[in-house]
């Protein structure tokens, strides 16, 4: 099951993108998305960045460290 999950700034997580997706959800504004399989199994759909989104494929490792932003891996 896939919850959809809005990254917090002192989170931490990793995992594997597993889905790409993005879309305008209020009719103005274009929001990027991620899907992830994090390491205990559980898929989250996060939302992200352009230039994130724009730089990681399905299979890429994503990091998220308290404080910081996600990073490809």
């Amino acid at each position: 099951m896939s919850n959809s999950h809005e990254v917090g700034r002192e989170d931490a997580w990793e995992g594997v993108v597993v889905n790409l997706s993005r879309g305008m959800l209020d009719g103005s504004n274009m929001y990027h998305f991620a899907e992830i399989r994090l390491a205990d199994g559980e898929t989250v759909k996060i939302r992200i960045g352009r230039g994130l989104w724009k730089s990681i494929a399905a299979g890429d490792r994503i990091v998220k460290r308290p404080g910081a932003d996600p990073v490809k891996e």
